[in-house]
């Protein structure tokens, strides 16, 4: 045996101990993972719990006087108007910073009181409150460190057989979490031990990501020091014309040698995939080409709010069950985006009666043109774009109706680019959605979300069969470190008594 398969046989043994009992974590929580999330107030939920826009009983102004109110020299970036706590507000993100103005000049943010907590409170439960607790410091169900400013946070204890919990800020009133007493069960037993959702970790996301990283990178060095032991062994096996699939006669030992050899690949990809969840495809693999963001430049050039054609009061009165407008654009081209309580509609903001937003070929070609017709790239170097109308989903464009509360995606355009980046744009021209991918975004894809959540051709479409897989897959990585476990333990003990002899 040379000196490398000896230092395997080592490495394997010893990270095998130490590591053992994570990964029998890692995977049994993945089965309670395929069923059950981390609890999290969905956009949808807050939508639909926000004042109708058309009932404010104001007169709404035009959009031309409330800009007027902003300070001289700022450009509008994003525009967005919803109701809350009685008050109608125009949300606006400029060049120079954020502004939330009201219809009435002279009216200011509603503080957070008693007063308002409760009345949030009636509208995420119908039971009553039992007691209100004010927090100081981030706690297991809002682990996460950018919620610092929200600071305090009025944790809201319902009096229901749910044991339903209410997460709101004393700075703004919203909503940062909801959860019941089923969902926090199937958290501890899957998101938190999965994730690595510890309280005192997770707040600080640099240190998280670098903690499950290590704790993956090591891993994996592991399952290649296994796979390599389970080769020697193998091989040696063949070569010494030994009867029997495997040559050990301890059931640990066989099992573990025989989970090894048909699992032992997938060990390894479910643990580096989860690590490449969180780390950035290096740019050794792949450095983008191009400078600037091309979802940036496509929503560049955005005309100013007091420029769309349509007038925002005719959308709400046109549509008057909706929560939320916010002023889109595709390049040039205006859109509102108008949210009420069941989903989205996306409506053309060039003509002055509303209408369905139908991007055209033309334009969205010329959008995509507009990414590469730059200073930097040469008119005779620009490359060649190909437009193809899809009506069938691919792998890097699949259905997410659940994201897009059952939208129809398709046709969508796919714009594929002669570029070094391998660029394909998906533009959806009922929607102005967009879908970029790149090299970097398909090394991301086939790092992650194909080998950890066997996101694979053939699989995406049929969920049944996707989950038949991933169980087959989790049970066999169960098995391995179950008897990892077992052999750990018993390599320990054997330890503790060479030590007892030795000292005896």
């Amino acid at each position: 045996m040379n000196i490398i398969t000896k230092l395997m046989y080592s490495l394997h043994r010893i990270l095998g101990t130490l590591l053992c009992i994570l990964f029998l974590m890692w995977f049994l929580s993945a089965f309670v993972m395929m069923y059950h999330r981390f609890p999290r107030v969905s956009a949808k939920e807050k939508l639909q719990k926000q004042e109708l826009l058309s009932a404010s009983g104001d007169s709404l102004p035009d959009i031309t006087s409330v800009l007027s109110r902003l300070p001289k020299g700022e450009k509008v970036r994003k525009l967005t108007l919803d109701r809350s706590l009685g008050q109608t507000i125009f949300h606006i993100r400029t060049n120079k910073g954020i502004h939330e103005l009201h219809l009435d000049p002279s009216d200011t943010l509603s503080i957070i009181d008693n007063e308002h907590i409760r009345q949030i409170a009636t509208l995420w439960s119908a039971s009553p409150i039992a007691y209100i607790d004010t927090l100081h410091t981030l706690d297991q169900w809002i682990p996460f460190g950018e919620l610092k400013k929200e600071m305090p946070i009025y944790k809201i204890h319902f009096a229901d057989d749910a044991k339903t919990q209410l997460y709101i800020s004393s700075q703004s009133g919203e909503v940062l979490q909801l959860s019941n007493r089923n969902e926090r069960f199937w958290a501890w037993l899957g998101a938190i031990p999965h994730w690595v959702y510890f309280t005192w970790l997770r707040q600080d996301a640099t240190l998280w990501s670098k903690t499950v990283i290590w704790l993956s990178s090591i891993g994996c060095l592991m399952v290649i020091a296994g796979i390599w032991v389970t080769v020697d062994v193998w091989r040696r096996t063949r070569k010494s014309h030994r009867q029997g699939f495997s040559p050990y006669r301890k059931k640990w030992y066989h099992w573990h040698y025989v989970s090894g050899i048909f699992f032992g690949i997938f060990v390894l990809t479910f643990t580096f995939s989860g690590m490449m969840s969180v780390a950035d495809i290096p740019e050794w693999i792949h450095k983008p080409a191009l400078k600037s963001s091309p979802l940036r430049t496509l929503q560049a050039k955005a005309p100013q709010p007091e420029d769309y054609t349509l007038d925002y009061r005719t959308v709400i009165t046109s549509f008057p069950e909706v929560r939320q407008i916010e002023w889109s654009n595709f390049r040039e081209h205006p859109y509102y985006t108008v949210k009420d309580g069941k989903g989205e509609k996306y409506i053309d903001a060039t003509d002055s009666v509303p209408h369905t937003l139908q991007l055209q070929k033309k334009e969205i070609r010329e959008g995509v043109e507009s990414i590469y017709d730059t200073d930097s790239i040469p008119a005779h170097q620009r490359p060649e774009l190909h437009m193809t109308l899809l009506n069938h989903f691919e792998t890097y464009y699949r259905d997410m109706s659940s994201m897009y509360r059952g939208r129809s995606q398709l046709p969508v355009w796919k714009i594929t680019v002669d570029d070094p980046d391998r660029s394909v744009f998906y533009i959806h021209p009922e929607t102005g959605i967009i879908r970029y991918v790149n090299t970097s975004s398909r090394w991301k894809y086939w790092s992650y979300t194909a080998m950890h959540r066997m996101r694979l051709p053939g699989l995406n479409s049929n969920t049944t069969l996707r989950k038949t897989v991933l169980w087959i897959l989790l049970l066999g990585g169960t098995v391995t470190s179950v008897t990892g476990i077992v052999l750990s333990i018993n390599y320990v003990r054997r330890k503790c008594r060479k030590k007892q002899k030795r000292l005896l």
